[in-house]
């Protein structure tokens, strides 16, 4: 059993966690982040085979270091940026370290907090919980256990290709982007339904030449405009975070054109083994991917700042309540585009300049006479 400390503890080393991590470096702040994973990268390489960012590589770099890409205007696919983001670890020396998973965070006596990670504790000033814009534990309903074993079900974080499914029918639940995407790609090999309520589609093409255009437009309202300062922001925040976010790259037409049955009503319930629908429609399949969102778990958090939606209670990643607790890569930070790439420097400087504030003023309190 060991005990360490440090300033501050960063917990998740994806682009959140990495980008806070190098803005405190970069102001000559003592950092350590952990995580559970064996790689930098790693819940990138873990998603689907054909999944691609949703913004084009010139949007797509972290403070410090450009994302490579020979056309600033393509996609990176998934296991582009698990390499990116491991060589912007490299790059900047960040002190990462993996396989290390926080199984409880604690406050301290007289301030500060303890990470319990195994036998052994990480203590610190300051902790910033950077675990994913949405939580990283799936969400399916209850009832799924009560189909038929014979349908071979998947949520969304473990489908890589089509080839995963048996032959027949495919049910794919939830028509938000990553929903609409995975239906789009297994509607060319096998007939497929996809149920949920339409969130709504963005207006242009991502790969078309009017992106070009529309992009810096799109980019400045996800980033200045669709805020938690303003009632549109509000509203969208409150969507986004518990019912899903709009299609990005698949269209309603695409769909169609791959025949895929459209269903809005919700699957609510299980008749003879089959999904049912609220309508009360019943459907044949062999095969359902859950496309239904993860859980913010935060049970691991033994301190009182989650509230009973299961979000923690914060501004821009500030816990007023628990001075020296932070939040960083959630969903609506602070806009619309803390769940992309062009938002999270953003958030991430703002979480450790915070930080510095923070220690600086303790460090003066310390020295007053």
């Amino acid at each position: 059993m060991t005990t360490q400390h440090i300033e501050t503890l960063i917990i998740g080393a994806g682009q959140a966690g990495l980008s806070c991590g190098f803005q405190l470096r970069r102001s000559g702040r003592p950092v350590l982040i952990v995580d559970g994973n064996e790689r930098v990268g790693d819940n990138w390489r873990r998603q689907w085979d054909t999944l691609r960012l949703y913004t084009p590589a010139k949007y797509d770099s972290l403070p410090g270091l450009p994302f490579p890409a020979e056309d600033r205007w393509s996609y990176p696919g998934k296991d582009e940026v698990a390499e990116y983001l491991e060589t912007y670890a490299l790059q900047w020396d960040l002190p990462v370290r993996m396989s290390t998973r926080v199984d409880r965070l604690t406050a301290r006596a007289g301030g500060g907090y303890a990470a319990r990670v195994g036998d052994d504790t990480i203590t610190c000033d300051n902790v910033v919980v950077a675990t994913g814009t949405f939580g990283r534990t799936p969400f399916v309903p209850d009832f799924a256990a009560d189909l038929d074993p014979g349908i071979r079900q998947l949520h969304s974080s473990r489908y890589r290709r089509p080839s995963q499914l048996q032959s027949g029918t495919v049910l794919v639940v939830g028509a938000s982007h990553s929903g609409t995407d995975i239906a789009y790609e297994v509607a060319a090999v096998q007939p497929t339904i996809l149920s949920g309520r339409d969130c709504g589609q963005l207006p242009i093409r991502l790969e078309s030449r009017a992106t070009r255009f529309v992009m810096p437009v799109l980019v400045f309202l996800a980033r200045h405009v669709i805020t938690r300062r303003t009632p549109i922001g509000r509203q969208a925040m409150r969507e986004i975070r518990f019912h899903g976010g709009p299609m990005l790259r698949v269209k309603r037409a695409d769909l169609a054109a791959r025949q895929v049955r459209r269903e809005t009503s919700r699957v609510t319930g299980v008749v003879d083994g089959l999904p049912v629908l609220a309508d009360g429609t019943v459907l044949d399949v062999r095969n359902i991917v859950w496309c239904t969102g993860f859980e913010q778990v935060f049970d691991w958090i033994q301190v009182p700042v989650i509230g009973e939606d299961g979000w923690p209670r914060e501004y821009r990643g500030v816990v007023d309540e628990a001075p020296g607790l932070f939040f960083c890569g959630l969903s609506f930070q602070y806009a619309f585009s803390s769940m992309l790439w062009p938002g999270v420097g953003r958030d991430a400087q703002y979480v450790a300049r915070r930080i510095a504030a923070r220690t600086n003023t303790r460090a003066k309190e310390a020295v007053a006479p």
